[in-house]
């Protein structure tokens, strides 16, 4: 009984936005959802910290452009404390996703904030409830990628394929034969690279990265050239640079 009476008490939940409209529409929102209890707000990120210090809050609805102290440098604060609170980032702007993920945020809702797509982050929140967050987890699990006005989580160990557009990268969900789909996300494909399991994914190209489990066979076309064969039947040529780490996964 006890652990469903501590599922059951409200988030106490702190707002933190540098705009008085941004944390009245919120204010509005979160009195609509019942296991919110809003206990404060906060107009910038030095003002948060020292809320969250005082007020010990389960949750923080954070925007992400701040003066002075931004959304992420608030997030790194908490992250460094013991038992920090969750935190749900509300904002404008959709380019700063992979960095709060990386701060294990628990979701990133764009602005202007619906009330159904508030809730379905907070009922992430409570879903996580009493989770210790994993600081030694070394690989990106998720991904956040826009998609017409919101953004979606999308599983890393979905993506069976990567590929480099200038400095975007697009992002393939399962075989194309199969109805596949892809999302692009703005984020480079080394920069992408040093942040996947080395183990699931390798990089065959300066503009691919694949799924392991997805490379059916290696080719030889002749002439020092090698192509990666995928399940769908693709080949995808290899480039010389990361020829030799190819061979080395399949022995050769």
């Amino acid at each position: 009984m006890a652990d469903d009476d501590k599922t059951e008490k409200p988030l106490r939940t702190l707002i933190v936005d540098d705009e008085p409209l941004a944390v009245e529409r919120l204010q509005v929102l979160c009195a609509d959802i019942d296991p919110i209890n809003v206990v404060g707000t906060a107009s910038d990120g030095a003002a948060a910290l020292r809320l969250v210090d005082a007020l010990s809050p389960d949750l923080v609805l954070l925007d992400m452009t701040m003066p002075e102290l931004d959304g992420l440098g608030v997030a790194k604060a908490l992250a460094e404390k013991a038992s920090p609170p969750a935190v749900i980032f509300v904002t404008a702007h959709e380019d700063f996703a992979v960095e709060a993920f990386d701060l294990e945020a628990i979701d990133y809702v764009l602005k202007p904030v619906a009330a159904d797509r508030l809730r379905r982050a907070i009922d992430r929140a409570i879903s996580r409830r009493g989770e210790t967050r994993s600081s030694s987890s070394t690989w990106l699990e998720e991904l956040w990628v826009p998609h017409r006005s919101e953004l979606l989580r999308i599983a890393v160990s979905e993506v069976s394929r990567i590929d480099a557009e200038r400095d975007y990268v697009r992002l393939h969900i399962g075989q194309k034969d199969e109805g596949g789909r892809s999302y692009l996300l703005l984020q480079t494909i080394a920069g992408l690279e040093q942040k996947l399991d080395p183990s699931e994914f390798i990089r065959i190209h300066r503009s691919t990265i694949l799924r392991r489990d997805n490379i059916r066979g290696l080719r030889h076309d002749g002439l020092g050239v090698w192509s990666a064969e995928l399940g769908d039947g693709e080949a995808l040529r290899i480039g010389r640079t990361y020829l030799p780490k190819v061979k080395a996964m399949a022995g050769r």
